[in-house]
C-alpha cells in the first residue's frame, strides 16, 4: 500500500485547516512532519491535491475528489481501532445541534446514550443552522440537528420530528389580553428575534412574508434565554419554539399570542454528509433520537435517562 493512515490523517486536517502548520498542531505532531507526510503522500501518486497559495493550502479538483473517500476510509478505520482494543462499539460520536434542540432536547438524550450504552461517549456542539451545516459538510461533526432547512448536494437531509413557533409576551405587555394578534397587531409590536442563519428566524421570515420589511425588530439575539429575558422585562415580543417556551408559560413567566393567520409550523431535521462512513454509533444515535422525541414535542423516554 502506498500511503498511511497518518499520511491521510494529515490530508483530511491541512484541507479543514487550510494551513500545515494548524493541521500539525491539531494532530499533535510537528511542523515539519505533517509537511513531509503530505509531501509524501502527493509524491507517491505524483499528483498535488492543493493549490499553494503563500501559507494556505487550498483544495484542488483532485483533492475535493478523494476527500470524502478518505475521510470514510479515516472513519471505519477509527472503528476497526475500536473494535480490536474492546471499546464499546457505538464508540464517540460528534454531535451538532441548533440553539433550541441543542439547549432543550439534546442533553437528555445524551445521558440516555451514554447509559444504555457502555463506553459510549457523545461530544455536543451547540449552534445555529447554517454553521451545523457547514460543519457537517466540512466533516467536522457526524451528525446534526437542525431547525432550519438547508440546502446542499454534499449532505443528506432527514426529517426528524414536527414543531411550531410560538409569539410570546410578558404578562403586563399590552397585547397580553389579545385573543389573536391581527397583521396591524404585528406591525404595531417592536419585535426581539433570534439571529439571521437561524432556523428559527429562517421559519420566522417565511411566516411573515408581506410584513416582514416593514416590521420593527430591536433586537436580534443569540440565545433563546436572552431573547426570553428580554421579552419577560417588557421590551418587545418575541416567537421562538414552543419546546423552549413550555416551562414559562406553565410558571406564567410568558404569555402566548395566537397568531392564526400565519403558519409558524416547522420541522427538525437530522443532516449527514452522503459520503461520510456512517458509523454504528450514529445509527444508534439516530435510533435513539426518534425513540425518545415523540411527534408532539414530549421527551417520552427521557424520564427514564
Amino acid at each position: 500500500m502506498k500511503y498511511t493512515l497518518r499520511q491521510l490523517e494529515v490530508f483530511l486536517a491541512t484541507a479543514r485547516n487550510e494551513n500545515i502548520t494548524r493541521a500539525a498542531d491539531e494532530l499533535a505532531m510537528s511542523q515539519s512532519a505533517a509537511s513531509g507526510a503530505l509531501r509524501d503522500l502527493e509524491n507517491q501518486f505524483s499528483v498535488q491535491l492543493f493549490d499553494r497559495m503563500g501559507k494556505r493550502l487550498q483544495l484542488n479538483e483532485l483533492g475535493r475528489l478523494v476527500r470524502p473517500r478518505v475521510a470514510a476510509l479515516l472513519d471505519e478505520a477509527h472503528e476497526l481501532e475500536h473494535a480490536l482494543a474492546r471499546h464499546a462499539e457505538v464508540g464517540h460520536v460528534k454531535v451538532g445541534a441548533t440553539l433550541t434542540i441543542g439547549n432543550y432536547m439534546a442533553v437528555p438524550i445524551m445521558a440516555r446514550f451514554m447509559s444504555e450504552n457502555e463506553g459510549a461517549n457523545v461530544s455536543l456542539e451547540i449552534a445555529n443552522t447554517r454553521t451545523i451545516g457547514r460543519k457537517v459538510a466540512d466533516f467536522e461533526l457526524d451528525v446534526g440537528l437542525i431547525e432550519g432547512e438547508i440546502h446542499s448536494p454534499e449532505l443528506e437531509v432527514i426529517p426528524w420530528r414536527g414543531d411550531r413557533l410560538t409569539v410570546f409576551c410578558a404578562p403586563d405587555h399590552p397585547m397580553a389580553g389579545c385573543e389573536a394578534l391581527t397583521d396591524e397587531d404585528l406591525l404595531a409590536a417592536t419585535w426581539i428575534l433570534r439571529e439571521g442563519g437561524s432556523g428559527t428566524r429562517q421559519t420566522f421570515d417565511r411566516a411573515m412574508h408581506g410584513l416582514l420589511p416593514d416590521l420593527n425588530v430591536l433586537l436580534e439575539l443569540q440565545h433563546t434565554e436572552a431573547i426570553k429575558r428580554a421579552v419577560g422585562t417588557g421590551m418587545g415580543v418575541g416567537c421562538l419554539s414552543e419546546v423552549a417556551l413550555r416551562d414559562a408559560f406553565d410558571r406564567g413567566d410568558l404569555i402566548p399570542l395566537p397568531v392564526p393567520h400565519r403558519d409558524l409550523a416547522r420541522s427538525f431535521y437530522f443532516i449527514l454528509h452522503r459520503q461520510k462512513y456512517r458509523s454504528a454509533g450514529v445509527d444508534q444515535w439516530l435510533k435513539l433520537c426518534r425513540e425518545t422525541t415523540g411527534l408532539n414535542g414530549t421527551m417520552e423516554a427521557a424520564d427514564g435517562a
